[in-house]
């Protein structure tokens, strides 16, 4: 892990006459929440001492909600994780996906939004299927879980990237066909680079049958994202959630995810196995996930 480089105040800033409720959430400073995020535009960057983003401006909401002082501290991933896991930090936010093993080792908050897979295409070019992908030149960032996907994809070729700029590049160019990135990242570039030509497509999930023959094709799927705290902070995670879940009921949420160009139909309505997954895992056996379309 990468030593983090603190942003934003400290703890001497930290709001005066905290309420007693607010206190109750048992944040590391009373009045104060200390997140670790990475730069993630357009979903986390910091800006001036803010979360920038869509899940910075959740998380803003969310705060405001709670009486608390959002703190960013800047590391990468795996320093986000470990800054949980070890409880320097009181959360982090950031297209964190909900698998069972990180949750052994922290708190998942209900899903703030959920995770299509997105492609980006060449304008003109239309990919339904992973039966479409077929012997296609196919481009993602080294890492990524789309790479092991991508490698089970009968006559395939996969084309790796350091990062994001190279898989546009190559798509532009026509040496890809297809890449295999976040949403928004995507969104993001057919506004900022409008000569690449290119448009955001969301592949329709593989059938469970395709992902029992091929199990590299989960990744195909979308995932749950979540707000990832410490295992002890199950107060500051239970009124978090219930925040995000107000949040789809008012459509406050829906509004954040149109600000950044994302479709609310497919970031905000669960896949039937979302439920499924965590339901007597960390969440209750009725536990419905939120949905816009309930």
């Amino acid at each position: 892990m990468s030593t983090a480089a603190a942003c934003g105040s400290g703890g001497d800033d930290a709001p005066k006459n905290v309420s007693a409720k607010t206190a109750a959430l048992g944040t590391l400073t009373p009045g104060v929440i200390k997140v670790a995020v990475q730069p993630y535009a357009p979903y986390t960057s910091v800006q001036g001492g803010r979360i920038a983003g869509l899940d910075g401006d959740i998380l803003a909401h969310v705060a405001t909600k709670l009486g608390l002082k959002v703190e960013p501290e800047v590391t990468d991933f795996a320093g986000m994780l470990a800054g949980v896991q070890s409880r320097r930090v009181d959360l982090t936010i950031g297209g964190v996906a909900w698998t069972a093993e990180r949750q052994k080792q922290g708190l998942f908050t209900d899903p703030p939004y959920y995770s299509p897979p997105a492609m980006a295409v060449r304008s003109g070019k239309t990919y339904e299927t992973v039966s479409d992908l077929e012997n296609l030149n196919l481009g993602t960032v080294e890492g990524y879980v789309w790479v092991k996907s991508i490698q089970a994809v009968p006559g395939a070729k996969l084309h790796a990237y350091p990062d994001a700029n190279g898989v546009f590049d190559d798509l532009g160019a026509g040496r890809v066909d297809v890449g295999f990135l976040d949403p928004l990242i995507i969104i993001a570039a057919q506004k900022q680079r409008p000569d690449l030509k290119i448009e955001t497509q969301y592949l329709t999930p593989p059938t469970a049958a395709q992902v029992k023959a091929k199990p590299a094709y989960a990744y195909f799927q979308p995932y749950q994202t979540g707000f990832y705290l410490p295992k002890k902070a199950t107060k500051l995670e239970q009124a978090i959630s219930a925040q995000i879940d107000a949040m789809y009921t008012s459509g406050e949420m829906e509004k954040l995810v149109r600000k950044y160009g994302g479709d609310p139909k497919q970031f905000l309505v669960p896949a039937a196995d979302v439920a499924t997954a965590r339901r007597g895992v960390d969440r209750p056996q009725d536990w419905t996930p939120p949905s816009i379309a309930q």
